[in-house]
C-alpha cells in the first residue's frame, strides 16, 4: 500500500464509523486501523516532501497519486464544469 492508499483507507474506516458501523464490530478497532493508516500516509507525505523530483523530492506520479487521494475538489455544477 502506497501513502494515498493508507490516505484513503483511513478516511474510508472513519467514515464507516461516521456512518454507521455493522452490528458486532469493534467501533475502538476501527478508529485504531483509521489512525494506523493516516499515520502512515503521512510518514509517506514526508519522506516524499515537495521538492522537485530531481532534488531528491516527490516524482510526478506520487504527486498526481496524493493529488487524487487527498484533493479537495469543489462540486460540479449543474450543467458544466467545478468552479
Amino acid at each position: 500500500m502506497n501513502g494515498p492508499e493508507h490516505y484513503t483507507r483511513a478516511e474510508q474506516l472513519l467514515r464507516e464509523v461516521r456512518d454507521g458501523h455493522q452490528e458486532g464490530t469493534d467501533v475502538a478497532a476501527i478508529l485504531a486501523a483509521a489512525q494506523v493508516h493516516a499515520t502512515l500516509a503521512l510518514a509517506a507525505a514526508t519522506a516524499l516532501n515537495d521538492n522537485a523530483a530531481d532534488s531528491g523530492g516527490m516524482p510526478l506520479e506520487d504527486f498526481d497519486a496524493w493529488v487524487q487521494a487527498a484533493a479537495v475538489r469543489k462540486p460540479k455544477r449543474k450543467g458544466g464544469e467545478a468552479r
